[in-house]
């Protein structure tokens, strides 16, 4: 995958918590947690699990979540 934003973190997904339409979703970056709000139609399409390889792409202010 090719994308435009340059802040890429690599990590591994410790925690989904979904509520009505949204996720938040924790990655483990290396001792740090980043945590993105993402679709639950998104965790779905990703097929996002705990304990899989995540990367936290971050761009301005928002965090996506690419596998």
């Amino acid at each position: 995958m090719k994308i435009s934003a340059r802040n890429q973190i690599a990590g591994k997904i410790t925690a989904i918590t979904k509520g009505a339409t949204t996720s938040h979703v924790s990655i483990d970056i290396g001792g740090a947690i980043i945590t993105a709000s993402i679709t639950n139609e998104a965790v779905a399409d990703l097929k996002l699990k705990i304990g899989e390889k995540a990367t936290a792409i971050i761009k301005a202010s928002d965090v996506m979540v690419g596998v």
